[in-house]
């Protein structure tokens, strides 16, 4: 049986900071990811997708976490196909900020970034979070395979954003072996399921190493709402146990589950956090 790590996918989002779930005197960065890595054996970073890592920070990071604490960090928005503003990108860069200059500049930086986690053995993977647009086809395999021959040697996972990846026993035998032939962890996903973008809660294992679910809420702003809208869900017992089976099933299957929780409206991420790690008794 592999281990199951259960977290929430941001310990600094602004609802959670200002919910009152940090106590006094544990509200500063050091304070707050203490407080957090003294809960969860694991946290998803989301700030790295906004803004390029930083090797300073991630050696704090490691620092301020016990030896076994691992950050799931999400790949920078332009590494994964995402629009990026132009203030975030780092000085110098050409004009097309997406052609093979300017990309091979962003990637060394954001894989120096993240350098401290992987030599502190912290790094629990890199997220490669698609976008919606990605569609299955011969562009995408071709961007599936740039990404994983500029992360060699990383652990990654990949979320897909588009639900036909996932949609039919036959896509689902192709997207599987994808992922395998590249070392990818698959994502799967819990989310409100009447939409028409809503990735089916499919649970793939292609990587023997590791195995991640994310769980968003089942709010149905999802994709038309405020962040707050979008996110505001608070799970039930009932749904949590939804998963705990199949939570179980891949860690028969790996060496590691990751059980992240997204649905960052306060401290709902956190409490139902809490609440898996207590209906897995991990």
């Amino acid at each position: 049986m592999g281990e199951i790590l259960v977290g929430a996918c941001s310990w600094t989002d602004r609802a959670l900071v200002s919910s009152g779930w940090y106590p006094p005197g544990r509200r500063d960065a050091e304070g707050r990811l203490r407080h957090y890595a003294e809960r969860f054996p694991v946290v998803e970073v989301d700030a790295t997708y906004y803004a390029l890592p930083t090797e300073r920070t991630s050696a704090l990071w490691a620092q301020r976490t016990p030896e076994r604490f691992v950050f799931d960090v999400k790949a920078f928005s332009l590494l994964t196909g995402h629009p990026t503003r132009p203030a975030v990108l780092p000085p110098g860069l050409p004009d097309d900020v997406r052609g093979p200059k300017a990309l091979d500049e962003v990637w060394r930086r954001f894989a120096d970034g993240i350098e401290p986690l992987r030599e502190t053995g912290r790094l629990g993977s890199v997220l490669f979070q698609f976008p919606p647009w990605l569609r299955p086809g011969v562009r995408a395999r071709a961007f599936l395979a740039q990404c994983a021959e500029r992360t060699a040697g990383w652990p990654v996972c990949a979320e897909f954003r588009h639900p036909d990846w996932w949609r039919g026993a036959e896509q689902r035998r192709i997207t599987t072996d994808l992922l395998r032939s590249h070392g990818f962890a698959a994502v799967a996903v819990d989310m409100e399921q009447s939409l028409a973008s809503a990735i089916p809660p499919v649970t793939p294992v292609t990587c023997e190493r590791l195995a991640v679910v994310r769980l968003h809420g089942r709010s149905r702003a999802w994709g038309s709402g405020s962040k707050e809208d979008r996110f505001r869900h608070e799970y039930t017992d009932a749904e949590l146990a939804e998963w705990t089976p199949r939570v179980r099933e891949l860690a028969r299957r790996t060496e590691q589950v990751h059980v992240l929780f997204n649905n960052c409206c306060g401290d709902a991420a956190v409490r139902a956090a809490e609440r898996m790690r207590a209906l897995l008794d991990v």
